[in-house]
């Protein structure tokens, strides 16, 4: 038996990111491509799941850029009584 846990950490946009380069260089290479379209797939799906990954991988940026620092002045602020 086989599980895998996905949590929502920062850290998952290094794998999303190894994954949309992984997935790119198979899209431009057209591999494995027919066995999708066979299926009824339409090609233009691929480039959408490719714009959807990069966004996602974006999403997670701001979170990932936020420093130390940040995080030590958001919690004096909450402990002075402002919220956000």
């Amino acid at each position: 038996m086989a599980a895998t846990f996905i949590g929502n950490s920062t850290a998952i946009q290094e794998i999303f990111k190894r994954f949309s380069e992984q997935f790119t260089t198979m899209n431009r290479r057209n591999a494995f491509r027919h066995w999708y379209t066979q299926e009824g797939m339409d090609e233009m799906e691929f480039t959408e799941a490719e714009y959807n990954m990069n966004d996602l991988i974006s999403e997670y940026q701001p979170c990932n850029d936020v420093t130390i620092e940040d995080d030590v002045d958001l919690e004096e602020d909450n402990a002075d009584g402002n919220t956000y």
